[in-house]
């Protein structure tokens, strides 16, 4: 767990395969403006592990960091999380912002959508059968990811490779959105605007919470790593939900 600057807290929950420090990297700069509480996910870090990953278990623990008041920010798989960490905590969160949650079922029915969970579904079938490089590539390319690809795989990405290997789908997720709708928390739903998939999924979210909807290109899903663009747009939306 790591804690940085002064002011409003805010939650900031990682996605799959790479830590909080490294998902997080641009962002230390909003450490100016809040104070920043930025968990490893369980397995991640020093953080103590699970069987494997699952929003649903995970939701508690960032619930119990929201405690007492603070904002919530989530990205991929951590936006996932968030959502049922907020559901959990609705009186204490301030606001909520998420960037293409892996929760696609929202958007069943939309054909892309239906093949990209089809086509996960193949790909977790056949994790025994496939290496942890193989696997990764195959699991990136299907997000979006801009994170450069070695040609080898070792320390932590190998780590965080295996973990995804085994962490729960987050498509089986059905986040409580009619619940998060009536929590008086403002919302921001953000996409990369690089995959019909994600539009689609945060056009549902952001629909069916009420939300304030955002598109931050140039990074693909890796969205938090625009840095400036991505910490200006959070930074407005949460010192105007403070407000």
């Amino acid at each position: 767990m790591r804690y940085a600057g002064t002011g409003e807290t805010v939650v900031l929950v990682h996605g799959s395969i790479v830590d909080a420090a490294l998902t997080w990297r641009h962002q230390l700069e909003l450490a100016k403006h809040f104070r920043l509480c930025i968990p490893n996910r369980p397995g991640f870090g020093d953080s103590a592990p699970l069987e494997r990953g699952d929003f649903e278990r995970e939701a508690p623990l960032i619930a119990a960091l929201v405690d007492g008041g603070a904002h919530l920010v989530g990205h991929s798989y951590g936006a996932v999380i968030a959502l049922h960490a907020a559901a959990l905590a609705r009186e204490s969160v301030r606001s909520l912002v998420i960037s293409e949650p892996g929760c696609l079922r929202v958007a069943a029915g939309v054909p892309t959508v239906d093949d990209a969970i089809a086509n996960g579904e193949l790909l977790y079938a056949h994790a025994d059968d496939l290496g942890p490089l193989d696997f990764l590539r195959a699991f990136r390319g299907g997000v979006g990811s801009t994170h450069e690809m070695p040609a080898h795989l070792e320390g932590e990405l190998l780590h965080g490779a295996r973990m995804v290997m085994r962490e729960r789908a987050p498509w089986e997720s059905d986040p409580p959105l009619a619940a998060l709708r009536e929590a008086r928390f403002p919302k921001l739903v953000i996409s990369g605007g690089h995959s019909r998939v994600f539009e689609a999924v945060c056009d549902a979210v952001a629909r069916e919470l009420d939300a304030e909807r955002a598109t931050i290109s140039g990074r693909g899903h890796t969205i938090p790593a625009t840095g400036a663009p991505y910490n200006e747009l959070v930074r407005e939306f949460i010192t105007a939900a403070s407000a």
